[in-house]
């Protein structure tokens, strides 16, 4: 339970976060899909620089989680077609939702309600993939 309440929060931190940002709003992720702000791309690129750093620190100092077990990360396979396709369908959603995964829940907690439709084929779309990952090469 304790662990639960302890996502909780972290969840409405970063959802405060993201909100704050202004990482959630549509105006923004249209402008970055536009190439006409910086915003969007500050962002991702500090998370992105960030990640990669607080991997590198848990893989190399073989550091453990919060309740103290150790953290198992482990190699991806290298396939520069999988990603490309990968990344076109997650941009494409993106670009035509005007939200990711984080910011959808972001906008419905500050009650954007018809982010709603987005959430339930986001949801749709991952049953969809579940259902035909078999098929798809790997």
């Amino acid at each position: 339970m304790a662990r639960s309440f302890s996502f909780l929060l972290i969840g409405i931190l970063f959802g405060i976060t993201m909100f704050k940002s202004e990482a959630a709003s549509w105006f923004r992720i249209y402008e970055m899909f536009q190439f006409k702000s910086f915003h969007m791309y500050g962002i991702i690129g500090s998370a992105l620089v960030l990640g990669i750093l607080m991997i590198q620190l848990i893989k190399r100092l073989k550091l453990k989680s919060f309740y103290g077990e150790s953290i198992e990360i482990k190699d991806k396979d290298k396939s520069f077609y999988r990603y490309s396709i990968g990344g076109i369908i997650f941009g494409l959603g993106w670009g035509l939702s005007g939200a990711c995964p984080g910011p959808m829940f972001t906008l419905l907690g500050a009650g954007f309600l018809p982010i709603i439709v987005v959430i339930i084929t986001a949801v749709f779309g991952t049953y969809v993939y579940g259902k035909i990952r078999h098929k798809l090469p790997h």
